[in-house]
């Protein structure tokens, strides 16, 4: 799944086309370098987003491409 739509579906970030502004602006990055939005997540990677002056990470614990608001943070685990 493409990092833009994982972090739409996870909600992460709110939408996509934010998140794929996010990784063009390189504040989004997965295990330490900075993605594009087409990068392909993987369970185990560790994602970092950049908001202002604090960021998030989070590492992948599971792909889904459509799932409940109330089971998002499943996809996830806050580091």
């Amino acid at each position: 799944m493409r990092i833009d739509k994982y972090l739409k579906v996870s909600r992460l970030i709110k939408r996509r086309t934010v998140a794929n502004d996010a990784c063009d602006a390189g504040r989004v990055m997965v295990n330490g370098r900075p993605v594009k939005a087409s990068y392909e997540v993987k369970p185990g990677d560790v994602i970092e987003i950049g908001f202002g002056t604090k960021s998030v990470k989070a590492e992948v614990t599971s792909l889904q491409e459509s799932i409940r608001k109330e089971d998002a943070q499943e996809m996830y685990r806050l580091l």
